[in-house]
């Protein structure tokens, strides 16, 4: 018995210290993408699920990081930010500040941004004063829009679905008519790159047109383990399909990014932040 006893307590000792190393680190991702509508090659760092994490201070080893792959573009994923009363954007804002002086920087909202968004009297003016943030610094937010970059041969856009799609237990269906409603038809002759933040609607997102889908929003399924990968979503699903990497589904490919902070549950084991740069180029 007191062997087992030390055995265990042996084992809760080295997951927790995973867990404290994984939550303060975090790993390069890249990926490569091939199509023949990119007219420009173009290197993208796709930022997902900060949750005002900083790495160093102001985030100077993610910046660092982040210049060290000379990027012409920063794609947002959402949910830079945690939707918690009387909480913070700065950390969050400060980092887009730093990226903006330096590149072109495009943000979708996540779960989180939306809920501050639509609840006001729980989280006051979180919402709008990150806006503001935005605006002032010229980045540009896209919430069911989307933005040409003609000389690249693509166009940029940014999705948010409704709450209830978010929801834990049972997934509702998603279907192509709302993300025309949202969004409009993409044009086909262009590489339409798609800001959705929730990856369990990749096949909705394919059927509408996307080219390329950049989500986040699962962490990486918390904990990974050998072989079966992320543990839980965002959805209490067990093992989710899209738990994170590269995904592909008829002519679309998705990239979801394991995102870089926590909240609630601060748990990240063998399953490290991750800053994810993706690598597109034109040809068949």
């Amino acid at each position: 018995m007191e062997l087992l006893f030390t055995i265990l307590l042996i084992l809760i000792l080295f997951f927790v210290a995973v867990m404290i190393i994984d939550c303060n680190r975090f790993v390069v991702r890249r990926y490569q993408c091939i199509s023949p509508k990119i007219r420009k090659d173009t290197t993208v760092i796709l930022l997902s699920d900060l949750h005002g994490k900083s790495y160093g201070k102001e985030n100077e080893k993610l910046v660092k990081a982040i210049r060290q792959e000379a990027p012409d573009l920063i794609l947002c994923a959402g949910d830079l930010y945690t939707s918690v009363k009387g909480g913070s954007t700065q950390s969050a804002v400060t980092l887009l500040q730093k990226l903006r002086r330096e590149y072109p920087v495009f943000c979708g909202n996540g779960n989180h941004e939306q809920k501050t968004k639509l609840y006001p009297e729980t989280y006051g003016d979180m919402y709008q004063e990150y806006v503001a943030e935005l605006q002032k610094m010229g980045a540009v937010q896209l919430v069911n829009e989307k933005a040409g970059l003609p000389e690249r041969g693509m166009e940029l856009y940014g999705l948010e679905i409704g709450r209830g799609y978010y929801r834990k237990g049972k997934r509702l269906s998603l279907e192509q008519e709302y993300l025309t409603e949202l969004l409009g038809k993409p044009d086909p002759y262009r590489y339409n790159i798609l800001i959705a933040h929730n990856p369990d609607y990749f096949k909705a997102y394919e059927e509408w047109g996307a080219d390329l889908v950049l989500s986040g929003h699962v962490h990486g399924g918390l904990m990974r383990l050998p072989f079966l990968g992320g543990v839980i979503s965002p959805a209490m699903r067990l093992f989710p399909e899209y738990d994170g990497g590269l995904f592909m589904k008829g002519n679309a490919k998705m990239v979801l990014g394991r995102g870089l902070g926590t909240h609630t549950l601060p748990i990240r084991i063998f399953n490290p932040g991750e800053l994810v740069v993706i690598r597109l180029k034109g040809g068949k």
